[in-house]
């Protein structure tokens, strides 16, 4: 593929008519942004500072939020400039930017959530030897394969479609997912095979691994007193209503692409805004309210802000 075919662009036919309420729409997404940036920066700035928070838990949290507003700082911006302009269009190089980000972000997310399912059975489970397992360089670690892996993955996909040639250039979305894969004449052999190595890798090992661990927890759990069970449960009840919002998603996500043409153009806009929408916010507001250590200091802030 030669330089000039990489440098073109394709439409982003996602969108549904705007008009005259287009002023309106990005103000709304515009004011969600600030939202989604402001709700999970509160959180890690809490998370920052106060060093009862200086501990796994808490700081795997503030790599989840940190993903959460990097993972819509790579929609949000290219969305706002679609909204006010009369036609949505990217160049295939940043198409694929903005692909690498949002599924590297997405993984990373699911292996921070295992690492904390990980932290999460050693301090219920094993409590005496908690200190001692879950040092820093352990926390470290956990966090730099979390982040590293998934990019490493996604990185080789993102090299593969750069090389494809494309026979469409119609991007039925408002930002650049997997339905990249409908633009190419030909998917390539090397990356159907590395995509099943992804969501092996990156998605079903993850979320198997979580999914064990808790299924342990709550096995110890329910062996134990109550006092035992209600904290295993407060603990635990966060970081599953998350891993349950992070697999409906991606379930979706994977889904879409693959049934388009069954989709109106409207209830499938309407559809894609949730996973851009609903939960980079939902993430902050359930370890903001459910946790109760983060909740005190939120108070503790807001009350100050009052006087």
């Amino acid at each position: 593929m030669d330089v000039e075919y990489n440098i073109t662009y394709i439409t982003l036919s996602g969108h549904v008519e705007m008009n005259k309420y287009r002023y309106l729409y990005f103000s709304f997404m515009f004011t969600v942004y600030i939202l989604i940036i402001a709700s999970n920066a509160t959180i890690v700035y809490l998370i920052w500072i106060h060093k009862d928070l200086h501990e796994p838990m808490y700081i795997f949290i503030a790599a989840l939020l940190f993903n959460c507003a990097l993972y819509s700082t790579a929609v949000y911006p290219k969305l706002l400039i679609d909204i006010l302009s009369e036609k949505q269009t990217i160049s295939y190089s940043a198409c694929l930017f903005q692909f690498f980000t949002f599924y590297s972000v997405g993984c990373s997310e699911l292996s921070l959530l295992a690492a904390m399912a990980y932290d999460r059975y050693v301090s219920i489970c094993k409590p005496l030897r908690y200190p001692t397992i879950m040092r820093k360089t352990t926390v470290s670690i956990l966090l730099v394969v979390s982040w590293f892996v998934p990019a490493c993955h996604i990185a080789v996909q993102v090299i593969l479609s750069f090389q494809t040639k494309l026979c469409n250039f119609d991007l039925k979305g408002i930002f650049c997912n997997n339905a990249i894969y409908t633009l190419q004449c030909v998917k390539p052999r090397a990356a159907t095979l590395f995509g099943a190595v992804i969501l092996l890798d990156n998605l079903a090992l993850p979320m198997l691994f979580t999914v064990f661990t808790y299924t342990r927890i709550f096995i110890i759990a329910h062996q134990s007193c109550k006092d035992f069970r209600r904290k295993a449960f407060e603990t635990c009840l966060p970081h599953l209503l998350v891993l349950i919002s992070v697999s409906c998603l991606g379930a979706y996500d994977g889904i879409l692409p693959r049934v388009e043409s069954d989709v109106p153009k409207t209830a499938r806009f309407i559809m894609t805004l949730q996973i851009i929408l609903y939960h980079p916010l939902f993430n902050p507001i359930i370890y903001g309210l459910k946790m109760k250590e983060i909740f005190k200091h939120l108070k503790k802030l807001f009350s100050r802000n009052k006087m």
